[in-house]
């Protein structure tokens, strides 16, 4: 084991080192203006590091809607019998600047630009790929963000109440 792990650092070291030595063979990032992501994306592919399956298929797949004033949501969509639902994931505020990006105002990364209409990244052990659709209705866009909007954590104020007189809280 111990072994294996040191062939795969000098493998990575000699990898990097050759596509510094031959940037033709490296693949390039796509110079994308950060205004770009503004939009409407749907997850191509989503896969976990140690498995081949894909978890992106005809009854799953996730969508986020970047707005121009930092306004982000993000919502699973399923599919069962055909009828479809919006799972809300989160609502609230993005970020990207000089290429630099961060939801929710967590750790910022680096979004790996393929080109203007799609995007590859990593979330911890999680390699997604996005598409940005293009002509994606406003009425559904609008839906989506509603229902991340509704999702919300209640205020304090009624949590208290909830506590109150749901679980009989004194």
């Amino acid at each position: 084991m111990r072994n294996l792990k040191a062939i795969q650092t000098i493998t990575a070291i000699l990898c990097m080192l050759l596509s510094m030595l031959h940037p033709t063979s490296a693949k390039a990032q796509a110079k994308v203006a950060d205004k770009e992501i503004i939009g409407v994306w749907v997850m191509t592919s989503m896969k976990y590091d140690g498995e081949n399956k894909e978890y992106i298929n005809g009854s799953y797949s996730q969508v986020k809607v970047y707005r121009a004033n930092g306004e982000y949501a993000c919502a699973e969509i399923c599919r069962d019998r055909g009828k479809c639902y919006v799972l809300p994931h989160e609502w609230g505020t993005y970020s990207l600047v000089g290429g630099k990006y961060t939801e929710m105002g967590r750790d910022a990364g680096t979004i790996g630009w393929k080109s203007k209409t799609r995007f590859e990244g990593r979330w911890k052990n999680r390699n997604d790929k996005w598409k940005k659709v293009i002509d994606f209705p406003e009425s559904l866009t609008q839906h989506i963000v509603d229902k991340c909007k509704a999702y919300q954590s209640s205020p304090e104020s009624m949590q208290k109440l909830m506590n109150k007189y749901i679980f009989d809280d004194k």
